[in-house]
């Protein structure tokens, strides 16, 4: 056999080549998921909330890992987030783009009838995470633990002042107050200042306004590593494998566990393929590094469902809450 020239070795290589090379030209590349040519994130509150953060904390990844090269991020607040939701129905032939982050205070909000819509008047797409709940101080506060908040509750209902970024009977609200239930204590006893959004809710700590913060995990966590403020509890089951100096409630003797899902809502009224390629954005954004570094830098907790299975999980979650909320006497 002939090692050069254009003998019988050369010749069938040759001929080899050319069949892959007609091969890879005529085969169809294989199957991606469809992509969205650009993300608008609606964000139902002021900057500085979990719902900023997580909208950010996406757009974020998905331009870092090259997944979408055009995002853009829009703050609305106001009704409690009824007024995004709003804007998001009333126009939703012009929202093609568009992904409103939300959370459990969309169901809370809409049992109490701060506004008309709920869930099901949008697309779910998917959740994409979960934020535990945190209880935080000033770094310069008396208070060490939440013994100590529930001691100074009993001695004088409003010497403990608990700021929360969100209206009375949501989240922060009903979190703290079943916390302060398994001591025995009224939760209509104590004092909860509602604000717009979890920025201002931290700012209200800060300036002296109220005692106590009760947010989310990852809106505390940069104030907590900074020295502003400490976190003296938080509503996991155990302690964090990435913040294993932050308490939990349970371990002090109050076992609430929560944990609040953050996730993305269409436009009514888009075509299937639309929310397919939504569904396929997130789905594979979250599986990138880039994301997973977002999701460690703010502690939040994977929790990804979408399409019908994020319907099916928002419609138990409303019946759950709704009988919490009950209980804690914050619905009838």
């Amino acid at each position: 056999m002939e090692m050069c020239g254009g003998g019988p070795f050369w010749n069938g290589l040759h001929r080899l080549m050319l069949a892959v090379l007609t091969v890879l030209i005529v085969l169809p590349p294989l199957a991606q998921a469809d992509l969205l040519a650009r993300v608008h994130f609606l964000i139902p509150a002021g900057p500085g909330g979990g719902w900023d953060g997580t909208a950010r904390g996406t757009g974020e990844a998905l331009l870092k890992s090259g997944l979408v090269a055009d995002v853009s991020f829009e703050n609305l607040s106001g009704g409690g987030g009824g007024r995004a939701i709003a804007k998001l129905i009333e126009t939703a032939d012009r929202q093609p783009f568009t992904l409103m982050i939300s959370s459990t205070p969309m169901v809370v909000r809409s049992l109490q009838g701060i506004f008309p819509q709920s869930f099901r008047d949008l697309e779910p797409i998917a959740s994409v995470i979960a934020d535990y709940g945190c209880f935080a101080v000033r770094s310069d506060s008396d208070i060490r633990d939440f013994s100590d908040v529930v001691e100074r509750i009993r001695e004088n209902p409003r010497s403990v002042k608990v700021a929360g970024g969100s209206v009375k009977g949501s989240t922060d609200h009903f979190v703290f107050a079943k916390a302060v239930a398994h001591a025995n204590i009224n939760p209509r006893r104590t004092v909860y200042v509602a604000y717009d959004g979890g920025g201002k809710a931290m700012a209200g700590l800060l300036t002296g306004e109220t005692q106590l913060l009760s947010t989310g995990l990852s809106e505390a966590i940069d104030m907590a590593r900074q020295g502003e403020i400490r976190i003296i509890a938080i509503t996991a089951s155990e302690r964090l494998q990435d913040a294993p100096e932050l308490p939990t409630l349970t371990e002090q003797g109050f076992p609430v566990e929560f944990a609040n899902w953050r996730g993305f809502f269409a436009a009514p009224g888009l075509s299937p393929d639309r929310y397919r390629d939504m569904r396929d954005t997130l789905r594979d954004v979250v599986s990138t590094e880039a994301f997973e570094k977002v999701r460690v830098r703010n502690q939040w907790t994977r929790l990804y469902h979408e399409g019908p299975e994020f319907t099916a999980f928002l419609v138990e979650q409303e019946r759950d809450i709704g009988k919490l909320m009950r209980d804690l006497g914050f619905l009838r």
